[in-house]
This record gives C-alpha cells, structure tokens and sequence, in this order.
C-alpha cells in the first residue's frame, strides 16, 4: 500500500467546491480576450458527442463559460489555423495541439495492441495512407465509405484502416465536417516540433495527471485517473512528480490532491448562471458531482423512455456556484421548449428562467415554451419569470 505524506492543506467542502468552479472557469471574470481556444487550453479537452439538442455539446462547454459566442466561431476555433485535434482522452475529445506529444503513450500502447476487433485486407492500410497522401484531407466516405452497407458496426475496411492509423497516430483528425471526422497525415496536421518530441510513458502520465489536477483544482485519485481515462496504477506511478499536492477535504471519504497554484489564493468572483452539457467536465463524473454539489445526475438518453426521470438530455441548471434544477431542452422552429423542468427550489425559478433565456437567443429561438414542470406549483411562477 502506497503511504501518502502529510496533506498540504485541509479544505472545506465549499472551498473544494469553489476552487473546482473556479479551476473550471465558472468563478471569476471568463478570459474573454482567450476565448473558445482559451476555454480549451484551459480544461484540456472538451468531449464531443453525436447528440444535438440544443447544441452539440462541444459547443456548449464554451457557451457556458464565456456566454454567446457566436456557434460558427466555436467550430473556427477548434477546427482552423491547425490550433486542435481530435482524440481519445476522457472520450472522443478536442484537443489543443500541443498536448499531441503527452498522448504518445497511448498511440504506443495501441501499436503494440497484439489484436484488433476487425480483420483488415492486407493492402487496405496503405491504400488509406497513399490516398491521404495524394489527396487529403478527407472523410471516410471520401477514402471508399464508411460502411460496407450491414449494421452500424458493420465498418468498411478504408475505414477501420484510417481508424487504426489515427489510433496510432499516423493519422489525425483534423476537424468534424457534417460530423464526419476529416482525416489527414500526422505529417502534414502536425507541426514537425510536436511530431519529434517522444516522451516516455512516464512523461506522458504525468503531465497528463497534472494537466487534469489543475483543470479540477482538486480532486481524488478516481477523479483525475478518469480525466484523461488513465488506469489508477498509472495515476499511482508518477502523482508524486506530477506537482499536484495531497490535501483532505471535509466530507470527502478518500484522499485528493490539488493544484498548488489553487490554493494559493481564495477562490471568489463572479458566478455564471448557466445550462450545462451533460458531456461538460465539470460533471460528467457521476460520482464527482454527488460529492461536489450533493447532485445525483444522469445522462438518460440511453435509457428507455418510461424510465427516464428527468429527460432524454437533461441540462443541470449552475446558478450561485449550486446546481438548483435541471432541464429537457428540444427545438420547434423558433422556439425553445422546456419538455420537462426540475426545480429543487423555488429560489430556482429567476435564475432558470434567465438560462432558458439566454440560451433560446444564443440558438437563434425567439420564444420558451414550458411544458412540464416536476414541482407544479412553480410553472406558473416560471412562466411568468420567462414573460
């Protein structure tokens, strides 16, 4: 068993609670002249997803932090002047470049992979490198088609060739096009002093440990492994050099750490009022939220309907550095409804008003229709809010 030295600091639970908003860019001035390239620096990887509700979700991590920024903005950001690309982190997340060097372990570890779920004719590979080559950057329907025309997993084999080189790194994602990822040569995506850097697993681990304490501010062993979805040993082998420092927090079963640079000064600013993405890396760890901010989220969109308790995407309200309710967005032309709305209480009622607001006009909606309400007795209230 691993002996942990002496913690730094002993924090509150609403200490714990603020510094992770504030490391998350919820507390404070946004740093606006950053923007959506800043935001992700900052967090280190924003996740996408294929669903869009209101917006696809790697457009909402910017949106609730920085406010209405333009959509088109958010994807020339991500996607021009060779500032990000596409890989597997927490999921399949945006990156900003010059992290492409601390991934190497894991483009190492899938080159040593001794199989593969899909068998692959023998010239198929480099007939997708040869083809990137001479013509890219393209899609998988542009490199033959995606699929061999049976069930969704049902791949063709030009794509199960350019998702093996991008999984060991000789092909990048570029940008998403349509939502369909648009591949190139590491060669020509890459600039050529990220591409020569090779630092060893150790070096990789740990500056992702770090990387992931400092975006979380503090956290347990559970919470920042899972960041970047490293396997606990991994996290335990390099912590100690990552220069994250132990700390215990009030309430918290397990030990954390935390980013020295947090703690050196108290947390305090101004809260966003705003919806959050399921997907958003302030909560997308279940158990992380529960401990956090006493809220049991889950995303139900893969739960069948009569299941579901509060909706197919239902968007957890942030308001006063709390989340107080959550919602069921959908779209109808011009408006924006409310298909289910969870207040915990009433103090609830201004503040999801002003989110539904805001976010109705960042998507273009003139109008907020609320359909169900979970406490009946503040639809009307709301209602009236939204008036």
């Amino acid at each position: 068993m691993t002996t942990l030295p002496p913690p730094a600091a002993e924090l509150s639970a609403d200490e714990a609670r603020r510094v992770a908003l504030r490391a998350q860019g919820f507390l404070g001035a946004p740093d606006r002249r950053g923007g959506v390239r800043g935001v992700l620096r900052h967090l280190g990887a924003v996740q996408l997803d294929t669903i869009s509700v209101l917006a696809r979700s790697h457009e909402l991590i910017p949106y609730a932090r920085l406010g209405a920024v333009g959509r088109g903005a958010v994807e020339d950001a991500y996607w021009t002047e060779g500032h990000a690309f596409e890989y597997w982190s927490h999921a399949a997340c945006v990156l900003p470049v010059e992290e492409w060097p601390h991934f190497a372990f894991r483009r190492r570890a899938y080159r040593d992979r001794p199989q593969w779920h899909h068998d692959l004719p023998d010239d198929a590979y480099e007939t997708v490198l040869k083809q990137l080559r001479d013509e890219g950057p393209l899609t998988a329907t542009e490199l033959g088609g995606a699929k061999n025309g049976g069930e969704w997993w049902d791949w063709s084999a030009s794509k199960i060739a350019v998702e093996r080189a991008l999984m060991v790194g000789e092909v990048v994602c570029t940008e998403r096009r349509g939502w369909k990822r648009v591949y190139d040569l590491a060669e020509r995506a890459i600039p050529a002093v990220l591409r020569e850097e090779e630092p060893t697993d150790a070096e990789c681990l740990r500056r992702l440990v770090r990387q992931a304490g400092q975006s979380l501010g503090v956290g347990t062993r559970a919470d920042i492994a899972d960041y970047h979805r490293l396997k606990g040993e991994q996290f335990d082998a390099v912590v100690a050099d990552s220069g994250l420092v132990p700390v215990t927090v009030e309430g918290w079963a397990k030990p954390a750490w935390a980013d020295p640079a947090a703690l050196a000064t108290a947390p305090k600013g101004r809260h966003r009022t705003t919806l959050l993405s399921p997907f958003d890396s302030l909560i997308w760890e279940r158990a992380r939220t529960e401990r956090i901010f006493g809220f049991t989220h889950r995303l139900e969109a893969y739960v069948p309907k009569p299941k579901r308790v509060h909706g197919y995407f239902a968007m957890p309200l942030l308001s006063g550095g709390r989340l107080l309710g959550r919602v069921d967005p959908a779209r109808e032309g011009r408006t924006l409804v409310a298909r289910q709305v969870s207040l915990d209480t009433a103090k609830a009622v201004e503040p999801m008003a002003r989110a539904l607001r805001e976010a109705a006009e960042w998507v273009g909606c003139d109008t907020v229709r609320v359909e169900r309400v979970d406490r009946p007795e503040l639809a009307g209230p709301l209602v009236a809010a939204l008036g």
